[in-house]
């Protein structure tokens, strides 16, 4: 079934504790191909600047990733991240940002493209959103993702986004602060109000939460110690559960539910290098040995 995303590509300089990089492949639209890859062919739409050197796309080369939906923009730039994670490296300080082609117009969707299935509307203005999912007429599953700025800035166009999708994934934080609940089953709760069938919150180490109308579902994350850099886990568990999805073809409660296991289980990959070096070796294999181990250590009785 066929699966797209549209969302950012970046250049990214990220500092951890354990180390640094600069210039570095970043962006939702990329984490998250990169991870759907893993279980569908995937169709990325983003936009670059003139800039930006292809070459960086060699670690999608041999993947099932159609970058024909990439715009490279003359006159404009990349998007620009510099970012600082510290601590527990639950958060990150951005230190400096540079929207350049973010803040302009949003890249075309082929023609070819707008016959997806499956479409994943990553982070960005609501408005936008809606534009891009007008352009999707056959889909039979519309996500999209958010985050403080829209919450806080664009709620009125956010609520008419959530109006036109199936899904919506966000963080913990997010919800909280989009439904004035601290309790995040209400909040969940609250959220399908706004029109999603069903919405993902991310708990970041303590996993993640589905809430629908017919279901209630808490995934744990996949324990790995070797953490380096947490940038693009979240677009990662999105890109492993949509994957998924596309992959089987429905989104019913099971399926749902056995998405967000693969994405949890995609997004410890993410930890365990900077930028996407680890992502990229990732096999269909090395991820049907965590499901395993975490199908075992979270079974009881």
């Amino acid at each position: 079934m066929s699966l797209l995303v549209t969302g950012s590509i970046a250049i990214d300089t990220i500092e951890t504790p354990l180390g640094r990089v600069e210039e570095a492949l970043g962006g939702s639209a990329v984490y998250f191909s990169l991870a759907a890859a893993l279980f569908t062919p995937v169709r990325m739409v983003g936009v670059v600047g003139e800039d930006f050197d292809l070459d960086r796309f060699k670690p999608l080369a041999d993947k099932p990733i159609d970058t024909s939906g990439v715009e490279v923009r003359r006159g404009s730039k990349t998007l620009r991240w510099h970012a600082r994670y510290t601590g527990a490296m639950n958060s990150a300080e951005t230190l400096r940002i540079e929207l350049n082609v973010l803040a302009e117009h949003g890249a075309p969707v082929p023609p070819e493209f707008t016959d997806s299935r499956y479409v994943f509307l990553a982070n960005t203005h609501p408005a936008l959103q809606r534009e891009f999912a007008r352009q999707f007429t056959a889909a039979d599953l519309l996500v999209c993702d958010t985050m403080n700025l829209w919450i806080e800035n664009e709620p009125d166009e956010l609520r008419k986004t959530l109006g036109v999708v199936h899904g919506l994934v966000l963080n913990e934080g997010e919800a909280r602060l989009l439904t004035q609940q601290m309790n995040l089953v209400t909040a969940g709760r609250e959220i399908l109000k706004l029109g999603p069938r069903f919405v993902v919150i991310k708990k970041g180490e303590h996993g993640s939460l589905l809430v629908s109308h017919d279901d209630l579902f808490l995934v744990p994350p996949y324990p790995t110690e070797r953490v380096l850099d947490p940038t693009g886990c979240g677009d990662s568990f999105a890109g492993g559960m949509m994957g998924y999805l596309a992959s089987r073809g429905r989104f019913d409660r099971q399926t749902l539910r056995a998405a967000m296991a693969r994405g949890s289980v995609v997004a410890s990959f993410v930890l365990e290098s900077f930028s996407v070096d680890a992502l990229s070796r990732v096999t269909a294999a090395d991820v049907e040995r965590r499901l395993a181990e975490l199908r075992e250590m979270a079974s009881f009785e």
